[in-house]
C-alpha cells in the first residue's frame, strides 16, 4: 500500500472513531467545557407551510422518486405530521423525518455516513426509552406507544394517526413536551452531567437538525457572483454556523475532511428528483420551512424548560 494509500485509510479510521463522538458531545465536554450555551449564527429565516405545502403544485413535484432509499416527499410528510396543534412536536413522525434524513446523509458517501450512524443511534435511545416506558403502561398504552416508536407512516393513514396521537395524552412519549415532563418527574434529567435521557439525546438530533436545515437552504439558493457554488462548500459553511460550535478543534478540523467528498450538485438534483436549479430551489425550500417549523418548536419548548444546554 503507497503513501496515499495509508493516508487515506487513516482518515477514514479516525473518521470513524470521531463519528460516534459527533452528537455525543464527549469530546467538547471535556477539552472545551467552557463553550456551552447555543449559538447560532446566519440561522435560516422560518417560513410558515400556510397552504403552499397543500397545493397542485407542490403535490406534482413532490411525488415519490423511483430507484433509490431517500424520498423527499416522505420527508416533508413527516415534518408536516410532526407538528402538532398545541405548538407541540409529536415523536413519531419527528422520529420518522430522521429515518429519511439518514437515508439522505447515507446517499452523501461513506465519510458523511458516518455522521449518520451516530444519529441513527440518537433516535433509537429515544425509541427504546418509549418501549420502555411502554412497558410499565397499561394494555391501551402499550398499543399507542409501540405505534409512536414504528419509524414509518402510510400516506393514506398519516392524518388518522396525528389525530389519534393528539387525542390520548396519556402516553408520556408521545410528544416533545409529554416527554420532558415525564423524565423531570421521574427525576431522569441531569443539569450537572451526561445522561441518556431522552431530553439530552433529543437536544443533540435538535443541534444536528440545524446543521442539515442551513445547509438545504444554502444548497436551494441561486447563484453567487455568477456561479454556483459547490455542494462541498455550502455544507462545510452550514456546519461552521451550528454544529461547530458544540465541537473541539479536533472534531471541526475532521468533519472539514468528511466534506471534501461531498458529491458534486448534480448528483442532489437526482436525490430530489429534479434536473435543474430552478426545480431544486422550489423543492428544498418546501422541505426547508418544514425544517423550521419542527425546529423553532422544538427550539421553544427545549427553551422553555432551561434545557438548551444540557451536557
Amino acid at each position: 500500500m503507497g503513501i496515499k494509500g495509508k493516508a487515506a485509510l487513516a482518515i477514514v479510521v479516525l473518521l470513524f472513531f470521531l463519528g460516534s463522538m459527533w452528537l455525543q458531545g464527549s469530546l467538547d465536554y471535556q477539552w472545551d467545557s467552557c463553550l456551552k450555551g447555543y449559538i447560532q449564527i446566519n440561522s435560516p429565516r422560518h417560513l410558515s407551510n400556510g397552504s403552499e405545502a397543500d397545493s397542485d403544485e407542490d403535490r406534482a413535484i413532490l411525488e415519490v422518486c423511483p430507484g433509490q432509499k431517500f424520498q423527499v416527499s416522505e420527508l416533508l410528510s413527516h415534518l408536516l405530521a410532526a407538528q402538532a396543534p398545541t405548538n407541540d412536536v409529536l415523536l413519531q413522525p419527528y422520529l420518522a423525518s430522521w429515518d429519511e434524513l439518514i437515508k439522505f446523509m447515507e446517499a452523501l458517501g461513506p465519510m458523511v455516513g458516518l455522521i449518520s450512524q451516530e444519529i441513527e443511534a440518537k433516535t433509537s435511545i429515544i425509541r427504546d426509552l418509549t418501549l420502555r416506558e411502554a412497558g410499565s403502561s397499561d394494555e391501551g398504552e402499550v398499543g399507542l406507544a409501540l405505534g409512536l416508536v414504528s419509524g414509518t407512516r402510510a400516506h393514506s393513514g398519516g392524518q388518522e394517526e396525528t389525530e389519534a396521537s393528539v387525542a390520548a395524552p396519556s402516553s408520556t412519549y408521545l410528544s416533545l413536551r409529554s416527554m420532558i415532563h415525564t423524565e423531570l418527574s421521574q427525576g431522569l434529567v441531569d443539569f450537572q452531567q451526561m445522561t441518556e435521557s431522552g431530553c439530552r439525546t433529543l437536544l443533540r438530533l435538535h443541534r444536528a437538525l440545524l446543521w442539515l436545515q442551513v445547509f438545504l437552504e444554502k444548497l436551494g439558493e441561486g447563484p453567487v457572483g455568477g456561479r454556483l457554488r459547490s455542494p462541498s462548500e455550502l455544507c462545510r459553511e452550514a456546519y461552521q454556523h451550528t454544529l461547530a460550535h458544540h465541537h473541539s478543534w479536533f472534531v471541526r478540523r475532521a468533519a472539514e475532511i468528511a466534506f471534501i467528498a461531498m458529491p458534486e450538485r448534480s448528483f442532489f438534483y437526482r436525490l430530489v428528483c429534479v434536473t435543474n436549479q430552478e426545480e431544486a430551489s422550489v423543492v428544498l425550500n418546501k422541505v426547508v420551512r418544514a425544517i423550521g417549523e419542527v425546529y423553532d418548536r422544538t427550539q421553544g419548548v427545549l427553551e422553555e424548560h432551561g434545557m438548551l444546554d444540557l451536557p
